[in-house]
Formats: C-alpha cells, structure tokens, sequence
C-alpha cells in the first residue's frame, strides 16, 4: 500500500485558498473527504475529482468528513470557525479515528491555536497550527509555505499530506508557533503591500510608464513578491480579489493585538491597516489588496 492510500484524509472548508489545497490532496492519491458550510459546494467538487478518477467523496458535516480519517485538515476564516469545525456538535473531534492529527491552515491568534489544541488533545487528537504564505496561485500549484506549530511526531506524521499541498514546511515551536510565523509574515506582506501602491503612484502622478519602471524594478534591489505580482495588477488596474481586503484587515488585526500584548511597536503595520480601513469605508472590503494603490490615488488629487 503506498503512503498516499494509507492514510485517509479530510479537508473542511473549500474557499480561495481550500479548494487548491484539497485538489492538491487528492491528486496526491489519498483518499479525501470534504464538506463545507455552503450547500452543494463540497458536492460539486467532489464531481469534478470523481470525473478525474480521484478518491473522494462529499460529507455533510466536518464530523462525517472525519469519519475514520488519520489527518483532517481545516481552512476557514477565523478562530471561531475552526473552534466549530472541530469542536462544534458536528464537529471532526467527533468522527475523527484516535490518533488523528488535526492540521488548521487558517490564520488566527496564538492564544486561539493553543486553547484549540488543549481540547482536542484531551480528546485523544494532535492539533497543528499550520498557516500558510503563497496565496490562491500557491494554493493551486501545491507550492505553499507552512508556519508549523505544535507536537513534532505529528508534524512527521502529517508531512506527507503537508507536502502534497506545499513546498516549504518550517517547525517553529509549540502550539501557536506556527501562528506566530503568520503573524511576522503578514508584518512583512502588508508593509510591502503600502511601499508597492506608495511607489506606483508617485511614478504613475509623475508620468512615468509603468510597465517600463515595473520591469525594471524588478530586476533590482527593490524586487519583491508585492511587486512582481501585485504590481503588476495595480499596473493592469485588477483589483479582483486573490487576498481580499477583509481578510488582510482580519489578519492585521490580531497581528496588532498581538504586538500590543507583549508591548512591541508596530507603527508601519498600524499605518497600512488605517490605510486598509479607508478602502473599507469606501466599500471596497471585498477587493483585492492591491486596491490600496486607489487609497494612495485619492490622496494624492486622483490619477
């Protein structure tokens, strides 16, 4: 029996980021099970891997997901959906074998992750706190970087399915270590985010070609993810969602009470999140972050 088909996987929660992650499972050859809070969704795609020949089915609750699983992996939006989804009256720690290691990929505080696992430990499963950097595209081409958290024998226990959905898996401690990685990650991201849209509006109000300065921007010393793939979609004006504001705003708000707990400034993190705040107030919480690029725009008179 080949490692894949011999430990039995479920995956709850198929938004931007799980569906990629989930497919990546499945094409991995484990067996999958999948449900979702919304009607029909785990169905649906549970048809699309059944016609590749993949082993899969759809469940109605995260407790029948887990049902004889080894490893059950979540990706949803908060802490108390991963507190539900696992703990909840249909939750995996009801259906989920003994033994079981219990992999959340979501982005919540650290005090979150560690009370999660202390109940599910007593309940007999390992808990993971496993968020992830590389977005949807990282998602869907099973390249994403894991912030790992928690007991080591279940890290090597869960590797294989971890590998199947990323390339980079790094251990950084206990429970909530992993959350903590997130937390400096998202520190990095949003603070790159703000330099991206700053520079793009002083060259667009100062009439240079973008895509001639992008190309070269990006073979130099400022080069960055945010650069190359953000600003480019400033560039071409897609502010379609990958990253939607909401979520950053969400994830930049426990980084911020988490560097308020233990008295560490963050004055560059607090800045992009006002800036964030006023693309919400102008009702553009479900755009792409890239849109901040329009905030930038606005202050300075338009484009």
């Amino acid at each position: 029996m080949s490692e894949a088909s011999s430990l039995h996987v479920a995956f709850i929660g198929l938004g931007t980021m799980g569906q990629g992650m989930a497919r990546n499972i499945a094409k991995a050859g484990f067996p999958l099970a999948v449900a979702t809070r919304t009607s029909g969704k785990a169905e649906a795609f549970v048809r699309t891997l059944s016609a590749e020949g993949r082993d899969a089915r759809a469940a109605r609750t995260p407790a029948a997901a887990a049902e004889g699983a080894d490893v059950v992996v979540s990706c949803v939006p908060d802490a108390p959906e991963v507190e539900d989804v696992h703990l909840g009256a249909s939750g995996t720690a009801a259906g989920a074998r003994p033994g079981a290691v219990v992999i959340d990929c979501s982005t919540i505080a650290a005090e979150a992750a560690r009370a999660i696992a202390a109940r599910l430990l007593e309940k007999g499963l390992s808990f993971l706190d496993a968020p992830v950097s590389g977005g949807q595209k990282g998602a869907v081409e099973g390249t994403l970087t894991f912030f790992i958290g928690g007991d080591v024998t279940a890290l090597e226990k869960a590797r294989p399915v971890l590998e199947a959905m990323g390339r980079r898996l790094t251990a950084l401690g206990p429970s909530g270590a992993g959350q903590l990685g997130k937390a400096a990650n998202q520190i990095l991201v949003a603070n790159n985010l703000m330099g991206v849209s700053e520079a793009l509006a002083f060259a667009a109000k100062a009439g240079l070609p973008l895509t001639s300065l992008h190309e070269a921007l990006t073979s130099g010393a400022a080069n960055s993810w945010a650069l190359e793939v953000l600003g480019k979609k400033m560039i071409d004006r897609d502010f379609k969602p990958a990253f939607a504001v909401k979520h950053q705003q969400k994830d930049l708000a426990i980084v911020l009470r988490t560097a308020r707990a233990r008295g560490i400034p963050l004055p560059g993190t607090a800045l992009v999140h006002q800036l964030l705040t006023a693309l919400e107030a102008s009702g553009r919480a479900e755009d792409g972050t890239q849109a901040l690029l329009t905030v930038y725009e606005s202050l300075g008179g338009g484009r």
